[in-house]
């Protein structure tokens, strides 16, 4: 099944996509309840794609974004700190960080360059919505808590990025402006006949830039499953209903910082306003976002030289 949030004659509805068609559910279902095991209730008259505005599939209570590709570490670590390999600590578990879910937009809405950003970069991802709630799970535990799948492209403003890395946390700014999420949601039943014999999901990922094929993988080249990610995620907390968890980003041009980093060299180029990006994932479908001029950034000062006063004793 695949479900969907959306904007139709300016009403906020959601539905189950069927063909050309969105079939809605009553007003005030939120796909959060389905996903957490509510029914599914009736639907009405469908409603064309053509006619509605895609939102993100759901408003998740975090987003947690993995790096699992091998061959992207590589690349994207040569192209932002200049270093070669991969750092043998990635080996040890899968690394994530927190990302920031009140900037989620949809399949097909504009997206502005983050405020005093130059390098400018799309991420094409998959995420893994959680479904049951749980904690200190193991893979084997995991599986029956996805709910479903969806396309996730992490944004990134390299140049902000590879600046404010340097103090030793983050990314922040290079990473808070926008992640696209959509175009709905698959539920997993719907990809399991694609699961191979070491239980990765073999789709085959695409990225396009203005049309032009720039990057192509296998979500099966993936370092650890969807099943490790959310166990190692739920080690000592608890995941709960509608978290989100992707991927990393793939390999072999997923992303342009990668291939800046292969080619020495910006080529292709930064993304630009009026470039779109195209990403596709097989059984799932595709997001296509055009970039737009964004705002001037607000000036913060650099920090004053410390300060050497102490409390008086």
């Amino acid at each position: 099944m695949r479900l969907a949030t959306y904007e139709h004659e300016g009403t906020r509805r959601c539905g189950a996509v069927e063909g050309e068609e969105v079939l809605p559910f009553p007003a005030g279902t939120e796909l959060i309840d389905l996903v957490g095991g509510a029914p599914v209730p009736a639907t009405g008259a469908p409603v064309p794609l053509a006619e509605i505005r895609l939102l993100p599939p759901l408003e998740p209570p975090s987003v947690r974004d993995f790096v699992t590709f091998e061959e992207h570490v590589e690349g994207v670590r040569r192209s932002v700190s200049g270093a070669s390999g991969v750092p043998d600590a990635w080996y040890d578990a899968p690394t994530f960080y927190f990302t920031n879910p009140a900037a989620l937009v949809g399949a097909h809405d504009d997206v502005p360059v983050p405020p005093g950003c130059t390098d400018f970069d799309f991420e094409l991802e998959v995420a893994a919505v959680v479904g049951r709630p749980g904690g200190d799970l193991s893979p084997q535990q995991a599986r029956g808590h996805v709910f479903g799948y969806t396309v996730f492209n992490d944004w990134s403003a390299r140049d902000l990025q590879s600046r404010e890395m340097q103090v030793g946390l983050g990314p922040c700014k290079g990473k808070d402006a926008a992640a696209t999420l959509g175009p709905w949601l698959v539920t997993a039943d719907e990809l399991e006949p694609h699961r191979d014999a070491d239980g990765f999901l073999r789709l085959a990922l695409t990225a396009e830039v203005n049309g032009r094929v720039v990057g192509s993988d296998l979500l099966s080249n993936m370092g650890w499953t969807f099943e490790d990610l959310l166990a190692h995620a739920s080690r000592g907390t608890r995941l709960r209903t509608g978290d989100v968890l992707g991927s990393g980003t793939c390999g072999n041009g997923g992303c342009l910082a990668e291939l800046w980093g292969r080619n020495g060299r910006q080529d292709p180029p930064p993304l630009a306003p009026g470039d779109t990006v195209t990403l596709t994932v097989e059984g799932i479908g595709t997001v296509a976002n055009t970039i737009v001029p964004g705002r001037d950034p607000a000036p913060v000062p650099r920090a004053r030289e410390r300060p050497r006063d102490r409390p008086s004793t």
